[in-house]
């Protein structure tokens, strides 16, 4: 089933910008729908298009790119007998799928944006791969877009529902609450989406009618493909990240979820495993949140990237994960966690979901953590703000509370301790929106509204 996708938007905002003057690179994580979308994108903004497939080209499209690209006339005459195809100059797009498997084409770009014939679009999955790109100029001519799993709104269009999300935005702006009842219709639909997660082939099983044995069938396929890209990065490298990105929900229920190496290895240690992390982070099947020393405007300046959090790239593959070794149904976890009945800390679901959002919105994602005496008569105390976001130049702290709670101690002392300008306080729980003290209390679904 073919879905609406907001990716498609910024596609048509590169191909009006740009007007053939550069290629974009569509990244992200697999089956999250980039080749689905570029197709589609090409059938109707295009009068015609190709489709390079480095998982399958045959050795004589690959030695052409290798051989000729000095030669355009010689390059593009080949290619089209080999691909017993011609394209309309100007007219039509060349789409490189998975170029990360073959980089010859990837450093190509340069040449073929020059000549000028044609677009270009690339789509690629665990790209960061060294051995990829260390020989190849990556070029200069490469605008790069990243695609993440369908978010709330998407999932809502793809099951015929325009209308929540705008009232949720609506309420959201103008800081009134949606209503009791209102609010958990939405909260239902929320958690199912949660639960179901943001992969295509899930979301089609689900909107299909499928069982949650079958969804959550498809969603363990991916993590099997996932796992054979990790051991691929493994079989060249000494770092784990097989390892790293099994152990993600056992380190998300740690104390405030920071990554502990020692769920590893007792002797494991940050500097061996870094690599692994980040090329986990940068394959976008895991989104890491780094711990800033000080809440200034410039983040990345006072990044300490030794004390870390590290989220599923996709909630619902979390859940599967999860369930994995639980003693009930897959039918039966699914309805628990949909309804709010499941027995197990949900709390990392739901910061893993919210994380999820703010990477789909665009943020780089930090927290930070800090000690704050109240006065002399009272022992200094540890705090920690799960989220900071910059806004208007001014820091925006998040908490999340997977429940009703409305305490905010840790803002109170952020507060007290800095003498920053804030923006916006923000606590994301599962309560209906409410403005209160300069707090605004937002419901988990209004997080793609930050």
């Amino acid at each position: 089933m073919l879905f609406k996708r907001k990716v498609y938007r910024k596609l048509e905002e590169w191909k009006q910008l740009s007007n053939g003057k550069s290629a974009v690179m569509l990244e992200g994580a697999r089956r999250i729908g980039k080749s689905t979308i570029v197709e589609e994108f090409a059938k109707t903004q295009y009068e015609d298009y190709l489709i390079l497939d480095f998982a399958n080209e045959s050795k004589d499209i690959k030695r052409n790119f290798e051989e000729n690209l000095q030669d355009p006339d010689t390059f593009f005459r080949n290619l089209f007998l080999l691909k017993k195809k011609e394209l309309p100059r100007r007219k039509a797009v060349i789409i490189f799928d998975e170029v990360q498997l073959f980089p010859p084409a990837r450093q190509a770009i340069k040449y073929l944006v020059a000549d000028g014939r044609y677009d270009y679009i690339e789509t690629g999955s665990l790209i960061s791969i060294r051995q990829n790109v260390k020989d190849i100029l990556i070029p200069s001519e490469e605008y790069r877009i990243k695609m993440f799993p369908m978010d709330f709104e998407e999932f809502l269009w793809a099951n015929n529902d325009t209308v929540t999300f705008p009232a949720i935005e609506a309420a959201f702006q103008n800081r009134r609450p949606l209503g009791d009842g209102i609010h958990r219709e939405i909260m239902k639909r929320f958690r199912t989406y949660m639960a179901v997660g943001g992969m295509p082939q899930a979301v089609d099983a689900f909107v299909s009618g499928g069982t949650y044995t079958q969804i959550d069938f498809i969603k363990r396929t991916i993590l099997d493909l996932y796992r054979e890209d990790l051991k691929k990065y493994d079989s060249e490298n000494r770092e784990k990240a097989s390892v790293v990105f099994q152990t993600i929900p056992e380190q998300l229920q740690n104390h405030n979820s920071h990554f502990k190496f020692t769920k590893i290895d007792k002797n494991a240690r940050y500097k061996n495993y870094v690599d692994a992390v980040r090329f986990i982070s940068e394959s976008m099947i895991g989104n890491e949140c780094i711990n800033i020393t000080e809440p200034e405007i410039a983040m990345e300046a006072f990044s300490d990237r030794s004390n870390f959090k590290l989220y599923m790239g996709d909630t619902g593959l979390l859940v599967s994960l999860i369930m994995k070794s639980g003693g009930q149904t897959d039918e039966d976890i699914y309805k628990s966690l949909i309804f709010d009945r499941l027995g197990i800390n949900q709390g990392m679901i739901m910061e893993n979901m919210t994380a999820q959002m703010l990477r789909a919105k665009g943020y780089d994602l930090f927290f930070h953590e800090f000690r704050y005496q109240e006065d002399e008569t009272e022992a200094e105390k540890k705090y920690e703000i799960d989220f900071l976001l910059v806004k208007n130049r001014k820091i925006c702290p998040i908490e999340v509370k997977s429940s009703g709670y409305r305490t905010h101690k840790s803002f109170d002392a952020l507060a007290k301790k800095y003498p920053i300008k804030m923006q916006d306080r923000y606590i994301i729980y599962t309560k209906d929106l409410k403005y209160e003290n300069n707090i605004l209390y937002i419901p988990f679904y209004m997080t793609g509204c930050l």
